[in-house]
């Protein structure tokens, strides 16, 4: 096992994609779908073949196995591994073309979940495909934060770490027993994969229990679990399940508001228990406010329409703000079926800002969700609160403690560096998307939905949504190109710019 974490990631990772298409052919066999089945199933015998082969050429070779080295992989993964990925997806859709299924697979890997294909359009095992690349995805990611992100102090673990972005903290502690990728890997995977794994069938067997077909089951289980909003039926709002989903669904959400939900093998140097855990209680407060305001301002306006006293309309409209809002913040971005249902209490539509807001936010560091993280803004908080001290008591000594001043110093300096880059890549993909023709509003959202992964936004939040399908090859690869700088975090692009990582 040990040898098999040794093979390049790239190769592994594209190996393991190609024996996971054996599933969706089991599936599109199961329920006499040839075509289907013949296209994934030969797709895994191709990958596999030429896995193998690759690795046996590759294995007396030695390989810079550097962290550095591993997060260019990862990065390549992202890039490349669609396209491997979009072949049996293309063969088997048949009335697309290649450019779409590779959008699609980015959009699935990058737990983004945006889609060009309406439900009715694709097959069980096509669904199931796109569902389970985004799980794999989130699993990635998993298994990434720990493995790669987290010794080079990037995705977020600047802020805490003691060393600087893209250093490695092993080297500068001077560990030696948990220094190698390789071992580090298969480390993180030995205890991620079952925990991730088993959250994923526990969800799925409460969601089957609660009257969903096991298809939409396992699929809206996988996107919670991976944060990407993939559906065969446009979201909980369409499934059977009805109130009982959602309220499993919500309960499984929380896994993205913190790493300490789930796991604490980072290695980080700072690690609070879950009550003291600084990102955990903001997505918590969050989560909280965000909805009692907007319950709050439908409450007043629903006098103007005579539906104050209407108190089973009053809860819906509760719970549709409570889970919407704790969906696009971890940029899950499924809506309740409720959602509605306080528009029509009190008469007042809701702003699309809002739910932009939330993704912009984001979950936790080291999870599956995107955004800026709940980390840096607790950050940035925790500086503006401290120079607000300063204003009004200007010879007052702050909080002690070497991680508290870690935190407000450094890691603030780092986290409003992060900030301004996110901003300055929004102008910027803005502005693109503005040259090909779509107008401010449509722009912005497309932008923010890629850089957060957050791919249900673009239906959720605008007026009028873009339509994906009818944009040229040139905004579809953009959208692409800002879905993987989302996922990945341009501060990770900054570090793949230095020299150090091209010199063998």
């Amino acid at each position: 096992m040990g040898a098999l974490y040794r093979l390049p990631l790239f190769l592994l990772l594209t190996g393991l994609a190609s024996a996971s298409m054996v599933l969706p052919a089991v599936v599109a066999l199961a329920e006499e779908e040839f075509h289907d089945a013949r296209a994934f199933f030969y797709s895994a015998l191709v990958g596999m073949v030429l896995t193998v082969l690759i690795a046996i050429a590759q294995a007396t070779r030695r390989h810079n196995r550097s962290a550095s080295r591993q997060l260019l992989a990862l990065m390549g993964a992202f890039v490349l591994l669609p396209a491997v990925l979009a072949v049996p997806f293309h063969e088997a859709l048949r009335t697309t073309t290649f450019l779409n299924a590779f959008f699609e697979m980015v959009s699935s890997l990058t737990t983004t979940g945006a889609t060009l294909f309406e439900p009715s359009r694709l097959s069980s095992a096509e669904h199931l495909w796109r569902a389970q690349v985004g799980w794999l995805g989130g699993l990635l990611m998993w298994v990434a934060a720990a493995a790669i992100l987290a010794p080079l102090t990037l995705g977020g673990f600047e802020i805490t770490a003691r060393g600087e972005p893209g250093q490695s903290v092993d080297a500068l502690a001077g560990r030696r027993d948990m220094s190698d990728p390789a071992q580090r890997l298969g480390a993180s995977s030995r205890i991620l994969v079952p925990v991730y794994a088993g959250l994923t069938l526990a969800l799925w067997i409460m969601l089957l229990l609660a009257g969903d077909p096991p298809l939409v089951a396992l699929s809206h289980a996988m996107s919670t679990m991976a944060t990407s909003g993939i559906s065969p039926v446009g979201g909980p709002i369409n499934a059977p399940s009805g109130l009982a989903g959602e309220m499993i669904i919500f309960c499984f959400l929380f896994f993205a508001l913190s790493r300490l939900t789930f796991s604490g093998d980072t290695g980080a140097s700072y690690r609070p228990g879950l009550r003291e855990d600084p990102e955990f209680r903001m997505g918590l407060s969050i989560a909280a406010l965000v909805p009692a305001v907007l319950f709050l301002r439908h409450w007043i306006a629903a006098f103007d329409v005579g539906g104050e006293q209407n108190l089973e309309l009053a809860l819906r409209a509760l719970w549709g703000g409570v889970f919407t809002a704790l969906s696009f913040l971890s940029t899950t971005g499924f809506v309740s079926a409720d959602w509605a249902e306080a528009q029509g209490w009190s008469g007042l539509s809701t702003p699309g800002l809002i739910l932009m807001g939330l993704a912009i936010v984001g979950g936790g560091v080291a999870t599956t969700a995107g955004g800026v993280k709940l980390l840096r803004i607790y950050a940035l908080y925790l500086a503006g609160k401290r120079e607000l001290e300063r204003l009004v008591h200007p010879s007052s000594i702050g909080r002690s403690g070497v991680m508290a001043r870690r935190i407000r110093r450094q890691g603030a300096f780092i986290a409003w560096v992060f900030f301004m880059m996110f901003a300055m890549s929004i102008a910027v993909f803005s502005l693109i998307f503005g040259l090909f023709g779509i107008d401010f509003e449509n722009a912005m959202v497309l932008t923010i939905a890629a850089l957060t992964n957050c791919g249900p936004l673009i239906p959720a939040a605008a007026e009028l949504p873009v339509d994906l399908a009818g944009l040229s090859a040139g905004a579809k690869l953009t959208v692409c190109a800002a879905m993987v700088l989302g996922r990945l975090e341009l501060l990770a692009i900054v570090v793949l710019l230095t020299p150090d990582i091209w010199r063998d």
